[in-house]
């Protein structure tokens, strides 16, 4: 058995329909399916239906990387860190995956709130 090590791989089950429309999606492309799908996942939009369950779990994630922050903060302040270099770096990745995420999924459910921002711009241009 080779020592080599493969990158993880990705499944799902779709439909037939969903199938047969992804790969024509991939032919009109001209991109390999890797290529197709990875670009699909990091860069197209996703329709975000608004939840106050997906507001709460982004907060609650927000909240537990400022914990974290704080407390990584505090062992660095206090020459105590409980933390590698790697682990920090490690860290950081992770963090700033979660926060593009965040940022990925609240553009794509910027439509929720648009009407409420051109609202309150036409009130603050009255007021002046």
């Amino acid at each position: 058995m080779s020592k080599s090590h493969r990158n993880p791989t990705i499944n799902f089950h779709i439909a037939n329909w969903e199938r047969e429309e992804i790969e024509a999606k991939i032919i009109a492309s001209g991109l390999s399916k890797r290529d197709y799908f990875v670009r699909s996942c990091i860069y197209n939009r996703v329709c975000v239906v608004g939840k106050k369950e997906l507001i709460y779990k982004l907060v609650q994630e927000l909240q537990t990387m400022q914990m974290v922050i704080k407390e990584v903060a505090e062992q660095i302040e206090n020459g105590n860190p409980l933390i590698t270099k790697e682990g920090l770096a490690d860290m950081q990745v992770e963090f700033v995956n979660m926060l593009k995420a965040i940022i990925w999924m609240l553009d794509g459910a910027k439509y929720l709130w648009k009407n409420d921002l051109k609202q309150k711009m036409g009130e603050n241009e009255n007021e002046k």
